[in-house]
């Protein structure tokens, strides 16, 4: 699944591509490969104060997260640049090389296939101990990186990645809409009411479709046998009528002008429009959600730097993960002393934890190929 495979419109503090130092070819250095919008400058800023010693700190935003994944294979394939011989940078027409970076980020979702593809390294158990807050972060997140070659949860697996903030699947509505019908939408049973026939837009995703009609009926996300859930089928015809747009990239467009009244998509999409169209309300459906991460991966061929390390720990110290939420209007992994009154109102109900509809809510596991293919075979027959 490619969540926020397209241009992202993400808020608060932007961080272009910023290089802090200069000077020695003996300087310590630190090259990050980032999500755009999910590190605010500031905080990188603070991290440069915060070094003992000078460093050359190199921070490349990239528009996709899919990018970062090819980046990631990219690399692999790719000798270290500082093997080069001299001349060779020179060479006309010669096509450029991104030189490896120390660290990148990563969709939960796509870990496990660069784990199989052998695009990222491990964390060393070394490593592990020396970070003063992996042990302030809650054991689901733990567990969430942790996993064996395969790319699978396991608990006896090594920790391939640092979660540094997150978000959910949410649902956004036209509230003057609602006004007019008498009522407004606290969880996914609502979308299936007969006053939104063709009224709803939904998320291209068999995954996040299925998911929700999976989490109405009282089961996972990460359900393994469709075959066993009873009316699923039946449900997801009935839903199928409510829809009148499917799309992962424009499903909050019809929304917008007023072909749809709801949608169902990701926060990171949802929270920038709210602020542009106040008619819009958004919340985290009640029953739990579909959660999503951020993370820090090494890739495979780069050799691990104590600054990394450093990087990692500090976007995890409270009063950094709270500027990382705060000015990128997300969540945080690690618990902060975030209150109502710090978070803009209409971005209340989706950044404000609950810490009840957390515990109900999922990351969308890997599935065995098999699996996967009737979730992509039901979502297609119920589309038809």
């Amino acid at each position: 699944m490619d969540r926020r495979s397209f241009l992202r419109f993400t808020g608060g503090l932007v961080l272009s591509q910023l290089l802090i130092g200069c000077g020695g070819q003996n300087q310590t250095k630190l090259n990050v490969q980032l999500l755009k919008g999910s590190i605010p400058g500031q905080v990188v800023n603070e991290f440069r104060q915060s070094l003992q010693q000078k460093a050359q700190l190199k921070f490349a935003p990239v528009e996709q997260i899919q990018n970062l994944f090819q980046q990631l294979q990219s690399w692999q394939k790719q000798p270290q640049t500082t093997n080069e011989p001299v001349w060779s940078r020179f060479v006309p027409f010669r096509q450029s090389q991104t030189p490896i970076a120390d660290l990148a980020t990563l969709g939960d979702y796509w870990l496990k296939t660069a784990i199989e593809q052998k695009l990222i390294q491990p964390l060393e158990e070394t490593e592990i101990k020396q970070l003063k807050h992996w042990s302030a972060l809650d054991e689901r997140w733990q567990k969430l990186v942790t996993r064996n070659e395969q790319g699978n949860l396991d608990t006896q697996g090594k920790i391939w990645a640092a979660p540094y903030r997150w978000g959910s699947t949410v649902i956004i509505y036209d509230r003057e809409k609602f006004k007019k019908l008498g009522w407004k939408p606290q969880d996914w049973g609502d979308l299936w009411r007969d006053e939104l026939r063709s009224r709803i837009s939904l998320l291209d995703q068999p995954r996040e479709v299925i998911g929700l009609v999976l989490k109405k009926l009282g089961k996972s996300y990460n359900t393994e046998n469709l075959d066993t859930v009873p009316d699923l089928e039946k449900e997801l015809k009935t839903l199928n009528q409510q829809v009148k747009f499917y799309s992962s990239n424009t499903y909050l467009e019809p929304l917008i002008i007023g072909d749809t009244w709801l949608a169902v998509g990701w926060s990171s999409d949802v929270i920038p429009v709210l602020g542009r169209y106040p008619q819009l309300a958004a919340f985290v459906p009640k029953s739990g959600t579909a959660i999503w991460a951020d993370l820090w991966v090494r890739p495979t061929s780069v050799t691990k730097s104590d600054l990394s390390s450093q990087w990692i720990d500090f976007c995890w110290q409270p009063d950094i993960a709270k500027q990382i939420a705060l000015l990128t209007k997300s969540n945080s992994p690690i618990s902060t002393n975030i209150v109502a009154a710090d978070i803009q109102e209409p971005l209340r109900n989706l950044l404000q934890n609950n810490n009840e509809i957390f515990a109900k809510s999922e990351f969308l596991l890997p599935l065995n190929p098999l699996v996967a293919k009737q979730y992509e075979s039901l979502f297609a027959k119920i589309k038809t």
